[in-house]
């Protein structure tokens, strides 16, 4: 009865402004990550996709962990917000310290880039706490069916618009003269007031009953069992599903700043408009898919999702240096392109979120948010990076810098369609998904007329 009270308490503009305040932050800084961590890496340290591949793979395993171990912190104790507040505060603390790492010697190249790994790790870490751990927990204790599609919209589309403002934002403070450390400044204190904010806004009302089972790493490893996992079989293929697009996505994601601006000579502002504009428009399509999501058409989305963002990537493939005069900053081909792969990534992000939520066991809930970025984020950065740094070295462009005498590696646009190749697979798991969700449907509705 308690959880009923406080769910019917959490909500209208109180619930929306921590929904879309928190969550947009969170993703603006986790789009910082992504996107100008690895132009940071190319612009400030060397164009060396291993360095990239060696942050993907330690900040998944950070990420990840620290999901768990806060997961199950968090479920013991009922208190989100502690979570949520102290995570995002340290989170902007070592987005700043991140920027520092530019001022390191290079002559000592191998301790800048452990610097940089490291650095990106502890980022990634506290970053986990306040926002996979801390805030995605918040959302499923708040979820219910009738909030559910507007829920998932805006998990999805905050993603998007973090792209959006970081990648437009994030271009316009680095500029044409490579000033990273304004850029790291600027979204390293906006992440840290949201985090004082939360301070003040959360309470108790958004704290939910202890789930203690046994004592704490007894609890935290539980969850490493899985057998209780694997019986929920629906839950098992989208998962794979999941892991599979985003390991296709990551293929091409981590290196597509660097594509643009090192491979067809755009600048780093001129890059975040580019794919700032055609994604805002992608968005749109979030509404139509939130109605389809509440009435429990996930299977339908989640193929059309997929075949949108291959078919987008097969048609950046084709892009050149001479395909685009980087003066101009529309290319139809190139716009086009990107809002289609916008289109699949809203519309998978979108319809998957809210599809494992619903499935999550009661009293789990903040372990089960790991085990989702155990498919979402550590598989997918692990062989998505491994796969791009492979097609990078040897599909790409390469040159010796004459000053260090170390080869330097630019992405072009087999980046795409060895990512889109991988995104196919994923329809596998998402027809096994799809049987079961649809036998689940009717037994619930079946068991629904059959109450009195």
């Amino acid at each position: 009865m308690q959880k009923r009270t406080d769910l019917k308490k959490r909500s209208g503009f109180a619930m929306w402004l921590l929904v879309w305040g928190l969550g947009l932050a969170g993703q603006i800084c986790w789009n910082m990550e992504n996107q100008w961590f690895n132009t940071f890496v190319y612009a400030k340290i060397g164009k060396d996709p291993s360095i990239i591949t060696g942050m993907l793979i330690c900040s998944a395993a950070a990420t990840t962990f620290a999901t768990f171990f806060f997961g199950t912190w968090a479920d013991r104790t009922g208190k989100r917000r502690i979570f949520i507040s102290w995570g995002y505060i340290l989170w902007g603390v070592f987005t700043i310290t991140f920027g520092l790492t530019q001022f390191i010697s290079k002559e000592h190249y191998l301790l800048v880039a452990v610097s940089v790994v490291l650095a990106d790790t502890v980022m990634s870490f506290f970053g986990s706490m306040g926002n996979d751990a801390g805030f995605n927990t918040w959302t499923t204790d708040i979820m219910t069916d009738k909030n559910r599609g507007q829920i998932g919209a805006a998990l999805a589309t905050q993603p998007v618009l973090g792209t959006i403002l970081g990648t437009v934002v994030g271009g316009l403070l680095v500029g044409e003269n490579d000033n990273y450390m304004l850029l790291f400044v600027v979204m390293g204190v906006f992440v840290i007031v949201f985090g004082f904010i939360s301070m003040f806004t959360l309470n108790k009302k958004d704290d939910v009953p202890p789930s203690v089972r046994g004592s704490f790493f007894q609890q935290f490893i539980s969850v490493f069992n899985f057998k209780k996992f694997f019986r929920l079989r629906e839950l098992v293929w989208v998962n794979i599903g999941v892991s599979l697009f985003f390991i296709g996505f990551n293929v091409y994601f981590a290196y597509i700043g660097n594509y643009l601006i090192h491979y067809l000579g755009y600048t780093a502002d001129m890059m975040g408009v580019i794919e700032a504009v055609p994604l805002v428009l992608s968005m749109l399509t979030a509404i139509p898919i939130g109605i389809l999501i509440n009435k429990n058409k996930h299977p339908l989305v989640s193929f059309c999702a997929i075949v949108c963002n291959i078919i987008g990537l097969l048609i950046l493939f084709p892009v050149k240096t001479g395909d685009v005069d980087p003066t101009q900053l529309f290319n139809f081909r190139l716009w086009l392109g990107i809002f289609v792969v916008g289109v699949g990534y809203v519309g998978i992000l979108q319809t998957t979120k809210v599809w494992t939520k619903q499935l999550y066991p009661g009293d789990a809930k903040g372990q089960f948010e790991g085990i989702w970025i155990l498919f979402f984020v550590l598989i997918p950065m692990i062989g998505g990076s491994l796969i791009g740094e492979a097609v990078v070295k040897t599909a790409g462009e390469t040159f010796v810098d004459e000053a260090s005498g170390l080869t330097q590696y630019i992405p072009n646009g087999n980046i795409f369609i060895v990512g889109a190749a991988v995104i196919l697979l994923s329809l596998i798991p998402f027809i096994f998904a799809a049987k079961r969700h649809k036998s689940r449907i009717s037994t619930e509705k079946t068991e629904g007329q059959d109450e009195p």
